[in-house]
C-alpha cells in the first residue's frame, strides 16, 4: 500500500539524508547525535517504501489512487 506521492517521497529522501548527515556536519553532541539521524532514517525509510503510518492514521494520501485495473 502506497500513500506517498512522488514529491512527498523526494522531499522525505532529501530531508532524511540531511538529518542523517547533520551531526557530522554540525558537530552536534549529546543525545542528539543519535536522535537526529534516527528521525532521518525514518524519513528515508518511508520515502523508499512509499508508505507513512502517520498518514494512514489521519487519512492523508499524497499519491494518486489506483483504479481496479491497477493503473
Amino acid at each position: 500500500m502506497t500513500n506517498l506521492g512522488p514529491l512527498d517521497r523526494t522531499l522525505r529522501a532529501i530531508l532524511g539524508a540531511l538529518l542523517i548527515l547533520s551531526p557530522l556536519l554540525l558537530n552536534a553532541g549529546g543525545i542528539w547525535i543519535y536522535v537526529i539521524p534516527a528521525i532521518g532514517a525514518g524519513l528515508l525509510g518511508s520515502a523508499f517504501m512509499g508508505f507513512c503510518p502517520a498518514y494512514t492514521l489521519f487519512g492523508i494520501r499524497t499519491c494518486k489512487a489506483k483504479d481496479a485495473s491497477g493503473n
